[in-house]
């Protein structure tokens, strides 16, 4: 009788027990197709920086893997140590040395103060010599490891103007312009000079060089050269307003014949890149296609420089060489009125790069306030010194009128 209940025991448990290891192998599969399809996903991504075509980028993918590979040094065997020693010295091991007493061994101090002290002037070697060698600023010396650059290869000039959203390529010496798409010859050194229009911005083509920034009113320099032959992507790399996520181009790197073709397509396009053209292009747009220019206007990239592409501006150049004179009282004002660079934009009616309100004189897109902001409504729309489109005409709150007690001395 007593085997009898055991054996209706366990019949009477067996249905539980069957579906719980269902379960548990279920989730052992699902956890297995998990793996396999992020697996899959990670086989398809184009690690570009680590694979790059440039020589530039190629010494940069290699500073990368010797810096990971110094600090492994210190991280995989402390890691290992940390289970080494978990395991051997656990409660249960009765053959583990105990030695409550122990405060110091030399030779372990020399090790743990050693290695990290060796690894930490072999980085420091690295990032001065690099520092120097990859100076985006210095002309190459080599197109790829091994190769000097011959001496009777011509680098070829670039000029880059960062727009919103787009990028400008212009060719002094070709004396054709393209929007974004540049094309070069592989194995050729560039020379880019970078500028902007508006705000900030970065010129990043990964598998050439990395990221070099792009600011309005001053100018960047990047030599690089591409060593393989395709079709690359150039974005950008800094966040410059709505339209940023779409701001790329097409970068080709091409033998000598394809650029010849490449150019003499360009020189074939119809329309001429002049100021009137470029205050046009310049007005925020997105998803711009890639257009050609066939001649470009002399001297068109230093008026970009110098912020004084529309007639009447003052060049940046002029005010410092008024600065470096000391001033001047006389024309001043207008003087003043020249420099005026930041509102040009809303007098045209157009909406700066990534503005609400109060600069682009309309309510913010989206319905939801930041924290520690009244509610919009009714009750707040005209509320003076609320700062919003409608508000009342009344003056700004008292601290922002405090003037000050004595005058501002120069």
């Amino acid at each position: 009788m007593h085997h009898g209940a055991t054996a209706l025991a366990m019949h009477s448990t067996s249905p539980s027990i069957q579906p719980n290891s269902n379960r548990l192998s279920v989730g052992k599969v699902v956890r297995l197709l998990a793996v396999l399809s992020g697996s899959a996903w990670l086989a398809g991504c184009d690690l570009i920086v680590m694979n790059p075509a440039g020589d530039v980028a190629v010494q940069q993918r290699n500073l990368i893997i010797a810096s990971t590979a110094l600090m492994l040094l210190v991280i995989v065997p402390v890691i290992a140590l940390t289970f080494v020693f978990a395991w051997r010295y656990r409660a249960t091991n009765t053959d583990a040395t105990y030695d409550p007493d122990w405060h110091h061994s030399t030779q372990l101090e020399v090790v743990i103060w050693t290695v990290p002290l060796l690894i930490i002037i072999a980085l420091g070697a690295m990032t001065w010599i690099s520092t120097h060698t990859l100076d985006p600023y210095r002309p190459l010396s080599r197109i790829a490891p091994n190769q000097p650059v011959p001496a009777d290869v011509k680098p070829l000039s670039v000029e880059v103007v960062a727009l919103d959203w787009k990028w400008l390529f212009i060719y002094p010496e070709l004396g054709i312009a393209s929007v974004n798409e540049m094309a070069a010859p592989a194995n050729v050194p560039i020379t880019f000079r970078i500028t902007s229009s508006s705000v900030w911005n970065t010129f990043y083509v990964p598998a050439m060089a990395g990221m070099i920034y792009a600011m309005p009113g001053m100018q960047t320099k990047l030599h690089a050269v591409m060593n393989q032959e395709g079709d690359f992507t150039g974005i950008s790399g800094q966040y410059s307003g709505s339209g940023f996520s779409r701001m790329n181009f097409k970068f080709r790197s091409l033998n000598q014949q394809g650029f010849d073709e490449w150019v003499a397509k360009v020189r074939s396009a119809t329309g001429p890149l002049d100021r009137n053209v470029y205050t046009e292009l310049e007005k925020p747009s997105e998803a711009v296609p890639i257009q050609h220019y066939g001649t470009v206007e002399g001297g068109l990239f230093d008026a970009i420089l110098g912020l004084c592409v529309a007639p009447g501006q003052m060049c940046v150049h002029e005010m410092h060489h008024i600065d470096r004179m000391g001033g001047s009282s006389e024309g001043s004002e207008e003087n003043r009125k020249r420099l005026d660079y930041d509102n040009r934009r809303l007098e045209r009616g157009e909406e700066p790069s990534g503005a609400t309100f109060p600069a682009s004189g309309r309510a913010p897109r989206s319905p939801e306030e930041p924290q520690g902001v009244m509610p919009r409504g009714d009750d707040n729309a005209n509320r003076p010194g609320s700062g919003q489109p409608g508000a009342g005409s009344g003056p700004a709150p008292s601290q922002l009128n405090t003037q000050p007690n004595e005058p501002h001395r120069h």
